[in-house]
């Protein structure tokens, strides 16, 4: 059966390759950009696909655009949130309206696009919610901190948002890439302030994404094609990490956890009532 999907974010990158993997099999695709010459390059690329200049910050024309949408497809399947920002710079170099404006478009866009689309999600008994996140957004890397908050907090609210949507027949997944062949790294924003202790460790993220881009493993059209066959599945995944780099540096995080875990347990279990204090050994 014909979806119809909506994707924020398909002026390049990940969005558009998308946008193009979707409507080739033959579904009905939305996207929004942020310029009217985008959304022309965008239909025109994409054949029979709709384009919507979109500030995805403004929550009452998200709403609008939600609305506009329902009322002319008459149902939405798949939202995707894609659209995002990245940034680089050392967590004191960062000014506060940095992480707030970067807060804006990672994790407050995604939410208001949410809660524009459930009420018609929950009235239909079903519909999928994809959150493109981060394997940064797991685990962390110097000169990445405010980025990385923002994958924190929007893998945080669709974890909680799929045990909350799920008894209404409404299935979740957060997608987390590595590095994908985009113009995302030339994109990446920085922070506000420069201090140069830090250049042997959080500048160093900058010197990275420069040396990478261009050169990144990870093929967009098929982390597309992946993304939309995981669609198509009975069950999908609460978490796809997409890229050889993902799965590695998810290794590596899920490997260090336990070792906090085994030597301060006993510290930890030893607030509750029940529990004597624990002999602590340095």
């Amino acid at each position: 059966m014909s979806k119809n999907w909506l994707i924020t974010g398909v002026s390049g990158g990940l969005g558009r390759a998308l946008a193009e993997t979707v409507a080739q099999a033959g579904h009905t695709v939305v996207g929004t950009v942020r310029r009217e010459t985008d959304r022309l390059d965008f239909e025109e690329a994409v054949p029979g696909a709709i384009g919507r200049v979109l500030d995805v910050t403004d929550h009452a024309a998200v709403a609008t655009a939600v609305e506009s949408v329902l009322a002319r497809l008459g149902r939405i399947d798949v939202l995707v949130n894609n659209a995002g920002q990245g940034f680089t710079g050392a967590i004191e170099e960062t000014a506060p309206d940095q992480l707030r404006q970067l807060m804006e478009v990672n994790l407050v866009a995604p939410l208001a696009f949410i809660q524009a689309i459930l009420p018609a999600m929950r009235d239909r008994a079903s519909g999928h919610i994809i959150n493109i996140t981060s394997i940064s957004g797991f685990r962390p890397w110097s000169g990445t901190g405010a980025y990385c908050a923002s994958k924190f907090a929007l893998e945080g609210l669709g974890q909680t948002l799929a045990q909350e949507v799920r008894p209404f027949g409404i299935r979740v997944t957060n997608v987390m890439p590595g590095g994908l062949r985009t113009r995302f790294n030339g994109a990446t924003g920085q922070a506000a302030g420069h201090i140069d202790a830090y250049a042997e460790t959080a500048h160093l993220a900058r010197e990275a994404l420069n040396r990478s881009d261009g050169r990144q493993n990870g093929d967009p059209a098929q982390a597309a094609q992946r993304i939309f066959e995981m669609t198509e599945a009975p069950t999908v995944p609460l978490n796809l990490l997409l890229g050889s780099d993902a799965v590695s540096m998810a290794t590596q995080r899920v490997a260090e956890f336990p070792e906090d875990l085994g030597r301060w347990g006993s510290l930890s279990e030893s607030i509750d009532f029940s529990k004597p204090r624990p002999f602590l050994r340095h």
